[in-house]
């Protein structure tokens, strides 16, 4: 990526970022990851660090190849995508809105997908910040 323009760098990065979360929230994210991710107690937290860790996985991957200095940013995506998720999924909180045929479902799903890319919005931000 040293031979774009800063523009150029921002929109591959933003090309990537959106792959990136699709495939983690919509390819990779499987039926025991979604209905886990809801349970009550402790349940909840083995199938949300799964399926947190795809995402951190993927995120420290863009990482080595941008600027691998960075690969502590891959730490504080999962951190906020696990604390979001749980916001969304957990039935004390978010999770309790099931029907989807009202708004109450999917402006909880909308806020969760702005929040993962406001995050990936600032990694870039740091990445363009610190162009090797």
């Amino acid at each position: 990526m040293a031979g774009l323009s800063d523009i150029q760098f921002i929109f591959a990065l933003l090309i990537v970022f959106q792959i990136k979360q699709f495939l983690g929230d919509f390819v990779f994210q499987t039926s025991w990851m979604v209905q886990g991710k809801s349970r009550t107690g402790s349940d909840f937290l083995f199938p949300l660090a799964v399926h947190v860790l795809v995402h951190g996985a993927m995120t420290l991957t863009v990482l080595m190849v941008v600027n691998p200095n960075f690969w502590y940013l891959a730490a504080l995506d999962c951190a906020i995508h696990f604390i979001m998720d749980r916001i969304k999924s957990s039935p004390g909180l978010l999770g309790r809105f099931t029907d989807t045929s009202k708004s109450s479902f999917w402006i909880p799903l909308g806020f969760d997908q702005m929040v993962h890319h406001l995050t990936h919005y600032s990694i870039i931000w740091i990445l363009l910040a610190h162009r090797v």
